[in-house]
């Protein structure tokens, strides 16, 4: 009797097309609040350690994100940054493009530059920490 209820309460078109919910957005929702969090102590971290370079020469500064520490965290910075930048410009293409076309490939382009700039990114700073 209860699922002769559910299904009364329905809009008999949105039950025909099968729209509801996909069951995905708490999780879309509670990853970018995780990342917006652990960004707030790696953001104040790296303008700190940028701060400390005010005034330091190029070996200074190449010394200071070569040390293992320094080198973790702005990796984990980067990569909470790109990940967080990439959810939140997925809500927006969602919330306002509309064309199904370009919608898919503004995500495409989203992931790939998002990918592309944190290889890059964490790619550099391991280059500097091991020496090259």
């Amino acid at each position: 009797m209860s699922t002769q209820h559910s299904k009364r309460l329905r809009n008999p078109l949105k039950t025909a097309r099968g729209l509801g919910s996909a069951k995905d957005g708490t999780h879309h929702f509670v990853v970018q609040r995780v990342t917006a969090i652990a960004m707030i102590p790696l953001v104040l971290y790296v303008v700190g350690l940028i701060v400390s370079w005010i005034g330091a020469d190029y070996a200074a500064v190449r010394a200071s994100v070569a040390h293992p520490c320094n080198a973790v965290l702005l990796s984990a910075f980067l990569i909470a940054m790109f990940w967080h930048a990439k959810l939140g410009l997925q809500v927006v293409i969602e919330d306002y493009v509309h064309t199904p076309g370009l919608a898919i490939a503004s995500q495409l382009a989203v992931v790939f530059v998002c990918v592309l700039a944190a290889l890059a990114s964490v790619l550099a700073i391991i280059r500097i920490a091991l020496g090259a």
